[in-house]
């Protein structure tokens, strides 16, 4: 995938220099060191896949074929499952997916309420005016969200819907920035089991993705000073969001013609779109509250384009008014061919695998194009065939050198608080930004510095056995030595002693602490859906039982030994 970067003013486009730029880093003297994790981190991820400027033709369309439920489903199976579908597995969630099914644990999950990120902040007094010009809350509404919400696959679903429609609240030019953005994920979570064209509209007409992506007050060419509409959200609507750079097949594999991919878009698709998007604005100027925020953009007329635009071979015509114009955009880019197979793919690559088979890709990308209802873009049948296809429920796939991916460093930590009941004393989870690559995660959700995410879904790292073998890894664009190494250091004080008042409680596990054998293996269950290997648990159980069960505090070092070295394992990690 040829990406471009966002310059300091989100107007000039420029090419990447170095789409597989990683910085290297020494570790610094006196980290906790854990063997051989740089090199052992495992797994890929997938392209972004492209569209087309004029239809492709026809091709043949792959049957969906979900793995049928089995007729029991084990712990092991049930955590792996829901590794890909919730920010963590509990026993609890283990014993419901195995009672109710996957599909019926499914349908349950969809119909369960959560608290909104707006109006959490409100409740909690964050919408007074010396918050105006800061982020005061952001944060903790992110992480009580993703580790206490009951509806774990809407979270689930709702992240990686942020990590391809993205907006990051450092780049969000607005005062009540937390506020803004918490509208804006809202918008992403009552929308995750909605349908994709209804989704599109909605970031569309959002403050928040209008201040990312420059197009709030954005207006109509000036004739006379030769000035131009910004272009910026018209380019990432069709390059990011929806169709890619590239024409592809219903299987999510890129179109050639005499050798090279076939473009999905041109120069001149761009700036006839960004004619449409003109007019945007803020449907009030009282800044001394946050409510405009949370309400749709409006179209100020006098600033709007009134002449015909043609793209992709459409064409809105003149006179059509400013938010039909809008939608009839819209309609035509969400009907393109490219965007089933270049969403379902990159859903598949944020829930499963980095690398899923055209086939995989295909099944989900016809459920997408068409529900067996007739209905285009529904997101619950895209989600319920992504997480019950074979590839994502049979066993036999565990031993596929493509399967799997790399588990997000946020995805690691809301695992074991989630694994371990970690609660907020004071409800606030003062857990803050841990975007730190060198002291904490080196990611924070709703904290992307980029409009293409943290990771590219492209990414290869450069000369490893992943790029040596074709297998795309998209995570590691965000790990490094030092990255690695901070996470461990991390983790091991939030283990022991939490982080602010956001503490795990170990109760039921601290029953197994004197038997190195349960311990080890419910940890292993729990995290890691049972994968860590013999040799591994073996390691484990030995660092475990070189803590006398007399010593003092023996029961809760332990504990703490066998989750930190399992956390540290590149078969948990890896999440297949």
């Amino acid at each position: 995938m040829t990406d471009t970067v966002l310059s300091t003013t989100h107007e000039t486009r420029l090419p990447d220099p170095d789409p597989h730029a990683q910085p290297t880093q020494s570790v610094p003297g006196g980290a906790m060191l854990i063997p051989t994790m740089a090199s052992t981190l495992a797994l890929a991820a997938c392209s972004g896949g492209g569209g087309s400027g004029t239809s492709p033709p026809p091709i043949a369309i792959v049957t969906p074929t979900p793995s049928p439920t089995p007729a029991s489903i084990s712990a092991v199976q049930a955590s792996r499952f829901l590794a890909q579908a919730t920010f963590g597995a509990t026993r609890a969630d283990i014993a419901l997916v195995q009672s109710m099914g996957f599909s019926g644990w499914i349908t349950e999950q969809i119909s369960r309420p959560r608290t909104a990120h707006w109006d959490w902040l409100v409740a909690n007094g964050y919408s007074v005016t010396t918050n105006i010009n800061n982020q005061n809350g952001f944060d903790n509404t992110v992480w009580r969200q993703i580790i206490s919400e009951p509806g774990q696959l809407r979270q689930r679903v709702g992240m990686a819907l942020a990590e391809i429609l993205v907006v990051g609240i450092d780049g969000v030019n607005q005062q009540w920035r937390q506020f803004s953005v918490a509208a804006y994920l809202d918008v992403l979570l009552d929308n995750a089991f909605g349908n994709y064209r209804t989704l599109l509209e909605r970031i569309t007409t959002n403050a928040a993705m209008g201040a990312y992506l420059t197009f709030i007050n954005n207006r109509r060419a000036n004739t006379t000073t030769g000035a131009m509409p910004d272009e910026n959200y018209a380019r990432e609507l069709m390059q990011l969001f929806t169709i890619g750079l590239n024409r592809l097949n219903m299987d999510g594999t890129v179109q050639m013609a005499n050798g090279n991919p076939v473009d999905s878009y041109t120069q001149d698709d761009v700036t006839q779109l960004a004619r449409v998007f003109t007019g945007l604005v803020l449907d009030s100027t009282d800044s001394t509250t946050p409510d405009r925020l949370r309400r749709p953009l409006v179209i100020n007329t006098g600033l709007h384009e009134t002449g015909a635009s043609s793209f992709l071979g459409t064409t809105i015509p003149a006179g059509t008014e400013g938010m039909a114009a809008v939608r009839l955009a819209l309609d035509a880019i969400f009907a393109h061919p490219n965007v089933p197979p270049f969403v379902s793919k990159q859903l598949i690559q944020r829930l499963v695998t980095s690398n899923p088979s055209p086939a995989y890709v295909g099944r989900v990308a016809q459920v997408f194009a068409d529900n067996g209802s007739g209905m285009r873009g529904d997101l619950t049948a895209v989600i319920r065939a992504i997480l019950l296809d074979t590839e994502a429920r049979s066993d036999a796939v565990l031993t596929t050198a493509s399967t799997g991916k790399l588990r997000e460093p946020v995805i690691r930590f809301t695992n074991w608080a989630r694994a371990f009941g970690a609660t907020s004393t004071g409800g606030l989870w003062p857990i803050g930004d841990t975007s730190s690559s060198s002291t904490r995660l080196a990611q924070s959700f709703g904290r992307s510095q980029s409009v293409f995410n943290f990771f590219r879904p492209g990414y290869t790292p450069p000369n490893t056995a992943i790029a040596t073998a074709g297998l795309l890894a998209p995570e590691f664009q965000i790990t490094n030595e030092l990255s690695v190494v901070a996470f461990i250091n991390y983790m091991q004080p939030a283990i022991q002693n939490g982080v602010g008042d956001v503490r795990a409680n170990y109760t039921e596990i601290s029953a197994m602490a004197n038997d190195s054998q349960a311990l080890v293996d419910e940890v292993n269950l729990i995290l890691a859906a049972g994968q860590l290997s013999a040799a591994t648990v073996a390691a484990i159980r030995g660092a475990v039982d070189s803590i006398a069960t007399t010593a003092t505090n023996a029961t809760l070092n332990r504990v703490y030994t066998a989750i930190l070295l399992t956390l540290a394992s590149p078969e948990y990690i890896t999440q297949k």
